[in-house]
């Protein structure tokens, strides 16, 4: 093993450790499940924002954006142009009225407790059918963040690496790992260790793809060499003898194919675990910060990854004695080339940050939608220690059957993220912007919009384009517009009773009120709430 290769470890571990100290100082602020599954809410806006932001990029932003930007360019910008504004949107449409009421509504701390409640649904069928949804298509999600770790540490110290020498780390052993990781400072950190780990590999994140483009600017002699390096590459057919325009949006661009980028967007009203960052903040307020904060970290870091495959078009074609086996690896080779193997090893722990930051949000959701969701509803009430552990022992049961989901390396991570995403999209994205700006909204309504935005979203996948060409569209805008239509249809054909509407009525407005900062509290309204009573009758 040379001298690089122990710089190189030595960032790893010295990554890992700091991850697993962060998960251990907040396993001492954890006190009972509130706690473990929400921190509290008490989380400050630039936690939440930058949690929000870690959990949701994954290894997309480090390696999937760069990757395709160099093999086509920037017309495969627009899915970034359609999750930031959508970022953006949520942030100010969902963040907002989500915090005050899930406080105003019994307290939810869960999706699916959030809309029993919002409903007064005593039958329970809602936020079962939500929380089986949440617990299936999230234990798929977490093993494919798995296998992409361990995917990531074999081609990174395994025995063909172009970073490390004398290394023969496998896909399994890098896998558990990383797994295991992961779930050490989740297991115990819960909701605020997932949280502040996010922040630091947030941050890491952040910085790297900053640094990366611009040292090899720099090297390169400024921007003006970049731009005459891509013209180069331009100016000749690629592999495939298509001509590419790397600067332009619209260069080989199609109508279904920009509109299935951009509505990646839509997928973040109904993505459980970066809206429940919403409901972890202090006030309703905060959301203003948070919004501040998250955007911009991911407008600045959605730039940087741009700009590291378009600075690497330029610098490969300027060193061509330098080779790119595989164009989603832009970054990593970059960093290996301009730094020195110990930071080098930082801008690598990037990847393996953004891995590891969705998987242990994604661990904490399928946790609280086992003990909160399903195991509450039960008729259990444990105290507030047990309900801690059994936050804790819900992650380790998710973990490991998704450890054996992921035992397969041949599992197709991509494919997998992008209908999780369009599903959660289309089946909760709906409901949740329904729920909060519909009074009129029943639990009808949300049962429907749930069950067919999820249906169409899947049937939408499976179809074959060459049969109509319109079923080349991302599955999330069929699936979410049918789950919008119906929601309102079958909700104006159903009614709740009296008392019932009463009740929500009072909460509804409430809610508004404090966000708009009327001289209301969620306790007065829990006490309002309290003195108006509370219906027993089932609606669904």
């Amino acid at each position: 093993m040379d001298l690089n290769t122990v710089f190189l470890i030595a960032a790893i571990l010295l990554y890992f450790t700091a991850m697993i100290f962060i998960g251990l100082y907040a396993a001492r602020q954890n006190t009972d499940l509130d706690d473990y599954m929400l921190a509290g809410r008490n989380m400050k806006p630039s936690v939440a924002a930058l949690s929000a932001g870690a959990s949701d990029m994954s290894g997309w932003l480090l390696m999937g954006l760069p990757g395709a930007i160099y093999a086509s360019g920037l017309v495969e910008g627009w899915m970034a142009i359609g999750l930031t504004v959508g970022a953006w949107v949520n942030w100010k449409v969902v963040a907002p009225r989500l915090r005050s009421y899930t406080e105003v509504s019994g307290d939810s701390i869960t999706i699916p407790s959030f809309l029993e409640n919002r409903f007064k649904d005593r039958t329970h069928i809602l936020r079962i059918v939500s929380g089986l949804i949440i617990l299936v298509f999230f234990t798929f999600y977490v093993s494919s963040g798995m296998v992409a770790g361990g995917k990531f540490v074999e081609s990174t110290f395994g025995p063909n690496s172009f970073y490390a020498e004398g290394l023969e780390i496998n896909y399994l052993t890098g896998m558990l790992v990383v797994a295991g990781i992961t779930v050490l400072y989740t297991l115990f950190g819960g909701f605020l260790g997932a949280s502040l780990t996010d922040v630091a590999q947030g941050l890491l994140m952040f910085v790297s793809l900053l640094l990366v483009p611009i040292f090899v600017i720099v090297d390169m002699g400024g921007w003006n060499a970049v731009v005459e390096g891509i013209r180069a590459v331009d100016a000749q057919p690629n592999a495939e003898g298509v001509m590419v325009d790397h600067l332009s949006l619209f260069k080989n661009a199609t109508l279904i194919g920009v509109l299935s980028s951009v509505a990646w967007g839509l997928g973040y009203f109904g993505q459980p675990h970066i809206i429940v960052r919403f409901m972890a903040l202090r006030t309703p307020q905060d959301a203003t910060t948070g919004r501040r904060v998250g955007v911009s970290w991911m407008a600045l870091s959605v730039f940087g990854a741009v700009m590291v495959a378009l600075v690497g078009i330029a610098y490969f074609q300027a060193n061509p004695g330098t080779t790119l086996d595989d164009t989603e690896t832009v970054f990593l080779v970059l960093a290996a080339i301009l730094f020195h193997p110990f930071v080098a090893g930082l801008v690598l722990a990037a990847v393996l940050a953004a891995i590891m930051s969705t998987i242990s949000s994604q661990l904490i959701v399928c946790s609280s939608a086992l003990v909160e969701d399903l195991y509450k509803v039960a008729g259990k009430d444990p105290s507030p220690n047990t309900g801690l552990w059994l936050g804790r022992i819900g992650v380790l049961i998710v973990a490991v059957i998704a450890g054996i989901l992921a035992l397969n390396p041949e599992a197709s991570v991509l494919e997998l993220v992008s209908f999780a995403w369009a599903g959660f999209g289309a089946a909760f994205g709906p409901v949740i912007l329904l729920a909060l700006y519909w009074e009129k909204f029943t639990s009808w309504g949300a049962m429907a919009a749930v069950v067919s935005g999820a249906a169409v979203a899947w049937f939408w996948s499976k179809a074959d384009e060459k049969t109509w060409e319109w079923f080349g569209l991302y599955e999330i805008v069929p699936g979410f517009l049918t789950a919008l239509i119906l929601g309102v249809v079958v909700s104006l054909f159903t009614q709740r009773s009296r008392q019932v509407n009463e009740e929500i009525n009072r909460e509804f407005t409430g809610a508004i009120d404090i966000v708009a900062g009327n001289e209301v509290t969620a306790a007065d309204l829990k006490a309002t709430t309290a003195e108006g009573g509370s219906s027993a009758a089932p609606t669904v």
